[in-house]
């Protein structure tokens, strides 16, 4: 029978990001031991160009640091292993990296310490502000460095990067000098890299217990695929959530495809199970690897595929560009980058309600959105400070992909501008959220949105062309000629000099309404009025003036006042006033 006792290896994982020619690979390779099958630029490409076009695995094991004993709790492991999640730096590779770190548990930034933070380096650590709790800063490169000057520019740096993240989740956080290849890539093996043993003490003594938990359904982030002959087909990646034991039937999601697995390894050893956190192997049959490169695979039936979705939205504040409606952003949700349409909203607050802050936990996060709830329409992001000090009150949008993505609940969300100049000093990452409500339904435009009471108010304003009786009033200017006046009979009018009635309906074929004043004209109107009218009737240049008026009401006019709000996705797109 088959050992069901769980690995005596913890698993924790790695992200090592940092800007292109940072020495990321490098140090993945100083650092390892034991390479798994996308390590260390496998692509064709990567070695072509000599930079990294895709996620690095690696890994090495050290025995279980004292800290660690006491907080693995029942499960007794006798070592660690960290496996090192190498991120492309490239600027035009960001999905790629942002794909990566939903996996990580800790995160190196790596940075040249020559050439210090540069504009990728930024987006990097904005990734990991999102994605993970710690982070070691390691300046590589020191080689590079004059032997006299050297201690001076690395104490420099140092300072200067503790400043740089004095406002940010890791102040504080170690920082650590090294030379992972010394001499650059094409130096001779036999030039030992510096600071490594250093390294390795410091991410033990960093090292936590991860958060695992086997219950729930799969996901697994699949980073690689490939056969072998007479075996099948291996997918290779990192358990996200759940459990997977030989024999399970796993979906691949993006091709609608359900597989039984044959085997499973973690770093070439065969195990009969494995669970969250633990990157691992699997093995299937009758399965091209061809198509699936990069994806997630997942209990058959557990994951969303969406056609648009309700999110909650924070502005990225080294964003520089405005966050507008209907304007189209990259969106990394799951671990697919897709273009999407944007519109967002914000709730409207009964006077007995608390504000409507930023959710800060799952919990909060799954009851910051309803149907029930009222929405007003915003033509863009609004960067404002809650009265009570708060941050901004939270912001909702709705995304509307140009295909559909597949992803678990109330996952992460990353809006980007992939295609604004690569070589700019200027952040792409726009802003991040967690997906609230998924539109499953193609026909989300009838079936779904219809249910969403996203309001814009609407103001429109003409003038009394005459009075009819004490009580009656004919408008123009309100509305065109074409409008079907039917949509607005009943709803209530403002006159400029003081006096409200409703709209009875259209007074001729251009467009001219009749307005019911149920209290009556007051005296000084109707002389208004009157008067009005006499000054127009004088002179030969009737048409004239009348036309001139149509267009430009003068002081003497009474203007009219309609005030409604109109609910964007109202298939009857009726008028509402408060």
């Amino acid at each position: 029978m088959a050992d069901l006792s769980p690995p005596k290896t913890l698993n924790f994982n790695v992200g090592v990001l940092g800007h292109v020619d940072s020495g990321k690979t490098s140090l993945a390779r100083a650092l390892s031991s034991t390479a798994s099958t996308a390590a260390f630029d496998k692509n064709p490409q990567s070695k072509e160009r000599g930079i990294t076009l895709d996620l690095g695995f690696s890994a090495f094991t050290v025995p279980l640091p004292e800290h660690l004993k006491e907080s693995c709790g029942e499960r007794q492991y006798d070592s660690l292993q960290f496996t090192l999640v190498d991120c492309p730096g490239h600027a035009s590779l960001i999905r790629t990296i942002i794909g990566g770190a939903q996996i990580i548990d800790l995160m190196m930034l790596v940075v040249d310490v020559v050439k210090g933070m540069q504009t990728q380096t930024a987006e990097c650590l904005l990734i990991g502000q999102l994605t993970c709790s710690r982070m070691i800063v390691i300046l590589n490169k020191t080689d590079l460095l004059p032997n006299d000057k050297r201690q001076a520019a690395i104490d420099k740096m140092t300072k200067r990067m503790h400043k740089t993240l004095e406002n940010t989740r890791f102040k504080g956080c170690p920082i650590i000098a090294v030379a992972a290849k010394p001499g650059g890539p094409e130096a001779p093996e036999t030039d030992k890299p510096q600071g490594i043993t250093e390294l390795i003490d410091l991410l033990k003594a960093q090292a936590f217990f991860p958060r695992r938990d086997p219950s729930g359904s799969l996901l697994m982030a699949v980073d690689h695929c490939f056969s072998i002959r007479g075996q099948g087909t291996v997918i290779t990646g990192t358990i996200l959530q759940g459990s997977l034991s030989v024999n399970d039937n796993v979906e691949i999601p993006a091709l609608k495809v359900t597989r039984k697995v044959k085997s499973v390894q973690m770093f070439r050893k065969p195990v009969p199970s494995a669970m969250q956190g633990d990157r691992v192997g699997v093995c299937v049959t009758q399965f091209d690897p061809k198509l699936l490169e990069r994806g997630v695979v997942c209990t058959p039936g557990s994951l969303l595929t969406l056609y648009a979705a309700v999110i909650s939205v924070q502005k990225i504040e080294y964003y520089r560009g405005a966050l507008t409606s209907r304007a189209k952003f990259h969106i990394t949700v799951g671990h697919e980058t897709v273009m999407a349409r944007i519109s967002f909203f914000n709730r409207v607050l009964l006077a007995n309600e608390d504000g409507d802050c930023n959710p800060t936990s799952p919990e909060q996060n799954a009851k910051s959105f309803s149907f029930d709830w009222e929405f007003h329409h915003l033509d863009e992001y609004l960067t404002c400070q809650a009265e009570d000090g708060r941050g901004e009150p939270q912001q909702r949008a709705l995304l509307e992909f140009e295909r559909p993505v597949t992803c678990p609940p109330l996952c992460l969300v990353i809006g980007s501008r992939l295609d604004s100049d690569i070589h700019g000093n200027a952040c792409r990452l726009a802003f991040h959220g967690k997906l609230l409500e998924g539109f499953e339904d193609k026909n989300y435009m009838e079936t779904a949105l219809p249910r969403l009471k996203i309001s814009k108010d609407k103001q429109k304003e003409g003038a009394v062309e005459r009075v009819t009786d004490d009580y009656t009033v004919i408008g123009r200017n309100l509305f065109k000629k074409e409008t079907n006046l039917q949509l607005f009979v009943g709803l209530k009018v403002t006159l400029s000099t003081g006096e409200t009635g409703s709209i009875e309906g259209g007074f001729g074929q251009s467009g001219k309404i009749k307005i019911r004043i149920p209290e009556g004209l007051k005296e000084e109107t109707k002389q208004h009025l009157s008067s009005s009218s006499k000054k127009k009737g004088k002179g030969g240049a009737k048409n004239e003036s009348s036309k001139s008026e149509e267009t430009k009401p003068d002081a003497q006019q009474v203007t009219i006042h309609l005030n409604f709000k109109r609910y964007i996705y109202d298939p009857q797109k009726k008028m509402v006033q408060s």
